[in-house]
C-alpha cells in the first residue's frame, strides 16, 4: 500500500491538482485561461468557419439552468485534437464563464507533460486520465468529485482521436462506471459532430497536424437528448447474471448496497456503453443525413 500511496502522491505533484482549485489565487488565473482559450475556441468557430449546431438549446439549458446539484456529463466523439475546447465556441454559448465551463477528461500522456502544461490545463479545468490505468485510478475519484458537487464533465468515451468516419467506435467503460458510481446519477447528454478533423487534420502538414487551427471549413454538431438508463433494474440483472469466469480479473472492489462484483460490473458498464454507443451512432446517422440534403 505505501507503493501506491507514493505513486499516487508523485501523480499529484506532476499533475497540480492544487492548481485546479476554485479559489486558487482568488480564481483569476482560470478566468483568464478559460475567457482567452474560449475567445479563440469562438473566433475560430464562429467567424473563421461556418458552423451549424442542431438542438444547440438543450445543451444551453442544461449547462446554464439544470436542478442545483444535478450533474451533467456530456459525451461527444473524438475527431481532432481541438474538438475541446473548439465545440463549445458556437455563437451564443457561454463559452469564456469559467464558473460554468465543463471540466473534461484528458490524456495525462498528452496534455500534463510537464509543470507548464500540467498548470494551464488545469487551470482549464482539465482532469488527467492515464492511459492503461483502468476505471479505478485516482483521476477517476477526481471526475467523481467533479458529479459528486453536480458540475459539468465531459468524455469521449472512444478513448482516442480518430478522423475516418467510421462508426462510432466501442467506448470505453470509464464513463458508464462514472454514471454508476456517482452520487446522484448525472444527466447523459450526447454530442456528435463533424468538420473539426477538416479544422485540425492529423495529417496534413507534411505528415503532420498544421501549426495552427485551419480556417473555411464546415463544422456540424448536434446534440441530443439525455439518454434515460433504469439503474435500479439494470443493478438488480447485474446482480443474478451468471458469473462469467473467463476474463482476467483485475481486482476492483465491490460496488455497494448491491454488492456488484468485477462480473457484475463488467456487464453493467458494457450494457450501458452499448446503449450510449448506439444513441451516438443515431446522432452521427441524422447528421450525415442532413450533410446531404
Amino acid at each position: 500500500m505505501e507503493v501506491s500511496a507514493d505513486a499516487a502522491a508523485a501523480a499529484a505533484a506532476r499533475t497540480l491538482r492544487w492548481a485546479s482549485r476554485a479559489g486558487h489565487l482568488g480564481g483569476v488565473p482560470r478566468a483568464a485561461v478559460i475567457g482567452a482559450v474560449g475567445t479563440i475556441a469562438k473566433a475560430y468557430v464562429s467567424l473563421l468557419n461556418t458552423t451549424t449546431v442542431h438542438n444547440a438549446d438543450a445543451l444551453h439549458r442544461l449547462v446554464s439552468s439544470r436542478p442545483p446539484g444535478t450533474p451533467l456529463l456530456t459525451v461527444s466523439n473524438h475527431m481532432s485534437t481541438i474538438d475541446d475546447p473548439f465545440m463549445w465556441g458556437f455563437k451564443g454559448f457561454p463559452i469564456t464563464d469559467s464558473k460554468l465551463a465543463r471540466w473534461v477528461l484528458t490524456a495525462e500522456d498528452i496534455c500534463f507533460r510537464n509543470v507548464f502544461m500540467s498548470y494551464m490545463f488545469r487551470l482549464g479545468k482539465c482532469v488527467p486520465i492515464t492511459r492503461g490505468a483502468g476505471i479505478y485510478q485516482d483521476h477517476m475519484n477526481e471526475a467523481l468529485e467533479v458529479l459528486s458537487t453536480g458540475g459539468w464533465l465531459h468524455s469521449f468515451p472512444e478513448g482516442k482521436v480518430a478522423q475516418d468516419h467510421q462508426p462510432i467506435r466501442r467506448l470505453k467503460w470509464g464513463t458508464a462506471s462514472l454514471i454508476v458510481r456517482a452520487p446522484v446519477t448525472p444527466i447523459v447528454l450526447p454530442i456528435v459532430h463533424t468538420g473539426f478533423e477538416k479544422v485540425m487534420p492529423e495529417k496534413s502538414f507534411f505528415g503532420r497536424r498544421p501549426p495552427l487551427p485551419l480556417c473555411g471549413k464546415e463544422i456540424q454538431i448536434i446534440v441530443g437528448e439525455p439518454v434515460d438508463f433504469d439503474l435500479p433494474g439494470l443493478k438488480q440483472v447485474a446482480a443474478t447474471m451468471p458469473q462469467d469466469t473467463s476474463f482476467e480479473r483485475k481486482g476492483w472492489p465491490t460496488i455497494t448496497p448491491e454488492g456488484l462484483d468485477e462480473a457484475a460490473q463488467r456487464w453493467l458498464y458494457q450494457k450501458m456503453s452499448d446503449k450510449i454507443q448506439s444513441v451516438m451512432e443515431s446522432l452521427r446517422k441524422t447528421l450525415l443525413n442532413s450533410k446531404q440534403h
